[in-house]
């Protein structure tokens, strides 16, 4: 472990955004081998295990807060679990080692594998439930969109803030049964609306640059884990988000009293999701608009990954190119 970071042991020491840079690279390319093989459970392992091997490289003594594979009987890192190395400081993490496990079995774009790092106590300890979520970009006033109006609603209010009509404002939405009234809704307003299939982190984040990806609201329901991952994100470019857990069970409203959350209806905001000094890794697995996916050459594994810090607001790009490839292996 090189003398610098052993020394500087801290969040907010630049140095670790590239010690997490390297955790999500690690999980996408074990994700990215499996591309297209149809095998999502296998896809969805490899990254976890490579994930969970870096993060414990790590001189940090962090907390696994926000796990996945719960809901869908996949291989996690559980809500709970610790990892790094210890004698560091005290983090918290949520974690999605790969967002999108159909796109990466089906080799679809838009596949990630990401992470999201912040002091202990800054994320929010959500059970793997399902999220009802709002977001927008940056450049808006505060409260302009507000989870509890409904569809048409918010789009007017984002239209007029953002001096477009209606008409004009694009939405979107996973494409999903349960979406199929907000669908409906939303095309009566005239909006476009582009579906996707899986990856609810990188639509959320779409909203953060509507000039390039022409997302400008995201609504429906996710998963919680991939909810927090997104505001984190979001913090850091000034964007807008609101969520709220769904406990639609007995047992899911005792789990979340089990967890401390009070009150299983509450609506939170962003700064309720992620707080602190978050900072947020993404690496592509396949291709997409946020980010390329890994590319296998000869002698060369070439990933890309996005870094965004909210202390500083700062969102990086690193176009890696890895030439000793048997560390992907160890």
């Amino acid at each position: 472990m090189p003398d610098l970071l052993i020394k500087s042991p801290d969040i907010s020491d630049r140095i670790f955004s590239l010690e997490f840079a390297r955790v999500t690279e690690r999980a996408a390319v074990a994700a990215a081998r499996l591309r297209g093989r149809g095998d999502e459970k296998a896809a969805d392992k490899a990254a976890v295990d490579a994930m969970r091997k870096e993060l414990n490289r790590l001189p940090i003594d962090g907390r696994i807060v926000i796990g996945e594979g719960e809901r869908d009987e996949a291989p996690m890192l559980y809500i709970g679990e610790e990892v790094g190395l210890k004698g560091g400081p005290k983090i918290d993490i949520a974690v999605d080692p790969l967002e999108g496990t159909t796109l990466c079995a089906k080799d679809m774009p838009g596949s990630i594998a990401v992470l999201s790092m912040a002091p202990t106590g800054t994320l929010l300890n959500a059970a793997d439930v399902y999220m009802q979520k709002i977001a927008i970009g940056p450049g808006y006033p505060e409260g302009v969109v507000d989870l509890d109006a409904s569809a048409t609603d918010n789009i007017h209010a984002l239209a007029k803030a953002k001096g477009v009509k209606p008409s004009e404002i694009s939405v979107m939405i996973m494409d999903r049964e349960r979406h199929k009234d907000l669908i409906a809704e939303c095309r009566k307003v005239g909006v476009a609306i582009r579906l996707i299939t899986d990856g609810d982190v990188v639509g959320v984040i779409h909203t953060t640059e509507p000039e390039q990806t022409g997302i400008d609201l995201y609504l429906g329901i996710g998963g919680a884990p991939e909810g927090v991952l997104a505001a984190g994100a979001l913090r850091c470019v000034g964007g807008q988000m609101q969520g709220r857990l769904i406990f639609d069970t007995p047992a899911k409203i005792e789990r979340a009293h089990k967890m401390g959350i009070a009150d299983p209806n509450r609506k939170y905001k962003l700064n309720e999701l992620a707080s602190g000094d978050t900072i947020v890794c993404a690496t592509g697995v396949t291709d997409g608009a946020l980010l390329r996916g890994v590319r296998f050459e000869k002698n060369i594994i070439r990933t890309e990954t996005i870094i965004f810090r909210s202390a500083t607001g700062t969102v990086r790009k690193i176009q890696a190119e890895h030439r000793k490839l048997d560390k992907f292996d160890d």
